[in-house]
C-alpha cells in the first residue's frame, strides 16, 4: 500500500553557519523549496537568559509563518550530542531534565508535535559495569517517561528517539531498539516512536539500512535522509557523485517502507558539511540537487 511521504529538513545544517531565524526560513523555503522543518537544539540553547530565548523564539515563530513553514518536530544535534540522562553525575542528570522540558515548551510554541534526540550517552566506565550500567538505563528511561508526561501536557502525539550506531549510544541492533521502545513505553504519557536513520552503520552484524526500515519502518513517524557508503554515517548529500557511490537509494527506502506496513512519514534530510574549501560553499546547491532527486519520488 503507498505511503503518505512528505519531505522534510533536519536544521543541523545551519549549526554555526545560518543561526539567523530569518535566514534559514528564507533558505529552506525559497532555495530547497521545503516546507517541513525538524527544529534543532544547536540553534537555540535554551540555558541562555530567558530574555535572549524569548525573542529568538518570536523571531523564529513569525520568520517560519512568513515563508509558509511548518515546525513538525524538534530534536537534539551535533553539539548537543552529550551524556545528558546517562551522565555518571546525578545533578547533571537532572538539569538535563530541567533543560529538556524548556526545550520542549519553545518547541511546542513553534508548533512541534514530537521532540527527542539520542536515548543518552554512557562514559566507558558505566558502559564496561553491567551492572551500573543497568541502574543508568533505568534511571534514564524514568527521565525520558517524566519528559514525555510533560510533552503530552504541551499537546504533543509523541516522543520521538534515534537509533544509534555503539553500544554506548543505546539502540544499535534492531532487536535493541525495539526492546529499548517497549521499555520507554511501559509507563509514559505519549507513545515513544523513532526517528530512524537507515544511513547509521551500528553493529557490524546489522548493516543492512532496508532491513531497519522494513522492521521499524511502521514505528517512525520521522526518517532522517543522508547518503552514505557502507559500513559509515557520512551525511552525504544526495548528488549524482554520491549517488553513484552511495548505498540509500529513493526507491529502495519507498519500497522498504511500504513493505513495513506504514502509513506516513516524513522524510527529513540531514545533510552535514565539514569545515572545508571543497564543502563550505557547496552547502545550499547540494541540499537543492538533493531535493531534486528525492522530488522524483516524494511529491509533497
Amino acid at each position: 500500500m503507498p505511503v503518505d511521504l512528505k519531505l522534510g529538513i533536519n536544521m543541523g545544517f545551519a549549526n554555526n553557519k545560518y543561526p539567523e531565524p530569518e535566514v534559514w526560513t528564507r533558505i529552506v523555503a525559497e532555495e530547497m523549496g521545503l516546507k517541513y522543518v525538524q527544529f534543532v537544539a544547536d540553534l537555540l540553547n535554551v540555558f541562555l537568559p530567558e530574555d535572549i530565548v524569548e525573542e529568538q523564539t518570536e523571531r523564529i515563530i513569525q520568520s517560519a509563518d512568513r515563508y509558509g513553514l511548518s515546525i513538525t518536530s524538534s530534536f537534539l544535534s551535533s553539539f548537543t550530542r552529550v551524556n545528558h540522562f546517562m551522565h555518571p553525575d546525578p545533578k547533571q542528570r537532572k538539569a538535563w531534565l530541567v533543560w529538556f522540558k524548556r526545550f520542549a515548551d519553545i518547541s511546542a510554541r513553534m508548533g512541534a508535535k514530537m521532540t527527542g534526540g539520542h536515548p543518552g550517552i554512557l562514559t566507558f566506565n558505566d558502559y564496561d559495569d553491567p551492572v551500573r550500567r543497568e541502574e543508568r538505563t533505568v534511571e534514564g528511561i524514568k527521565y525520558w517517561q517524566e519528559l514525555s508526561w510533560h510533552c503530552r501536557e504541551l499537546g504533543m502525539t509523541n516522543m520521538i528517539f534515534e537509533p544509534m550506531s555503539i553500544p554506548r549510544e543505546y539502540a544499535n541492533t534492531v532487536e535493541e531498539t525495539k526492546e529499548l521502545l517497549e521499555r520507554l513505553n511501559d509507563g509514559a504519557g505519549i507513545p515513544f516512536k523513532l526517528c530512524l536513520d537507515p544511513g547509521h552503520a551500528p553493529h557490524p552484524s546489522d548493516r543492512d539500512p532496508y532491513r531497519w526500515i522494513r522492521e521499524l519502518g511502521s514505528v517512525s513517524p520521522i526518517i532522517h535522509l543522508q547518503q552514505t557508503e557502507a559500513g559509515h554515517s557520512r551525511h552525504w548529500p544526495f548528488t549524482k557523485a554520491y549517488n553513484d557511490i552511495g548505498i540509500i537509494h529513493a526507491d529502495k527506502v519507498i519500497e522498504a517502507l511500504e513493505a513495513s506496513g506504514a502509513e506516513e512519514a516524513e522524510l527529513v534530510f540531514e545533510i552535514y558539511h565539514r569545515e572545508a574549501w571543497s564543502t563550505e560553499f557547496t552547502i545550499i546547491p547540494d541540499h537543492r540537487e538533493s531535493v531534486e532527486y528525492w522530488r522524483r519520488y516524494v511529491a509533497k
